[in-house]
């Protein structure tokens, strides 16, 4: 038995029940999905667990990318982002370590696994609610608290922890196999998808973002400054600010001059009626 393997595996499945949205210790989406639950956050924490931050962030930065558009709409998923976080990079962390791999598996274990075990924890809360509705009604304070916070935390846990520790764990020979026993033909085929799934992401984000096509020729310009002016990321989020506060300050004005002929118009428009009525008065 690899006990260090076991260990790391452990801390990620810890981690990917802190990081869920209904997860108490965190607040849920405070502390917990909006936080731990994000792939770069998951990245970092991953990394401590199995000792390389570095490639840990690396990972989760792909990752991050690849579901920096995901969204859930009126409660329905497409994919479970905190298995497929935690669960994907811990695989990744665990064999190869690169962030094509990562990529590939998050997406895997969150769209199949994830989903699965999403959607057996909502059945499950379910049978607990009517637990706590009846006990309501019968005044049982023990009741209400056991199922409305014990025993469903017991579940998130339970069905957080174990498939995630287990599939690091016992998914680290298997994904080794596979990767070795493929042709590289077929690994190469995997990296090159992995490496187009992050710009994927982004291009999702833009769709979302951009409103006006005009609009892409800052994206552009960010590009080109970065790839060719060799500027760092943090030089370009100062100069971004400031266009953005240049284009928001020419808006604000072309909205106000409007207005502002509008205002004038009726003005004049009172004033000629004051002098109609004056001219009406003198005869």
């Amino acid at each position: 038995m690899d006990i260090n393997l076991l260990l790391s595996a452990a801390l990620t499945g810890i981690f990917c029940y802190l990081g869920a949205v209904d997860s108490a210790p965190l607040l849920g989406v405070t502390g917990g999905f909006y936080v731990v639950g994000r792939p770069l956050v998951a990245g970092f924490l991953t990394g401590l667990a199995f000792g390389d931050v570095k490639a840990g962030v690396l990972c989760g930065l792909a990752v991050q990318a690849v579901f920096i558009a995901n969204l859930s709409t009126g409660g329905a998923t497409n994919s479970e982002i905190t298995y497929a976080s935690y669960g994907g990079l811990g695989l990744a962390l665990a064999t190869t370590k690169d962030p094509a791999v990562a990529v590939t598996l998050a997406i895997l274990i969150g769209q199949t696994f994830g989903l699965i075990f999403h959607n057996s924890k909502q059945a499950f809360f379910s049978f607990f609610n009517n637990r706590a509705q009846k006990a309501a009604e019968n005044a049982d304070g023990k009741g209400i608290v056991y199922n409305h916070v014990i025993y469903p935390q017991l579940v998130i846990f339970i069905i957080r922890f174990l498939p995630v520790t287990l599939a690091i764990y016992f998914g680290k020979g298997m994904v080794n196999w596979l990767l070795n026993s493929v042709p590289h033909q077929i690994t190469d085929i995997i990296a090159v998808l992995g490496g187009v799934l992050p710009a994927l992401g982004v291009a999702m984000l833009m769709s979302i973002v951009i409103k006006q096509k005009i609009q892409l020729i800052f994206f552009f310009a960010g590009f080109v400054l970065i790839a060719f002016a060799n500027l760092s990321t943090l030089a370009l989020v100062f100069i971004a600010a400031l266009i953005a506060y240049l284009v928001y300050i020419a808006t604000s004005n072309q909205q106000k001059q409007p207005l502002a002929a509008t205002n004038l118009g009726a003005e004049i428009d009172t004033s000629k009626d004051d002098a109609a009525y004056e001219d009406e008065d003198m005869f």
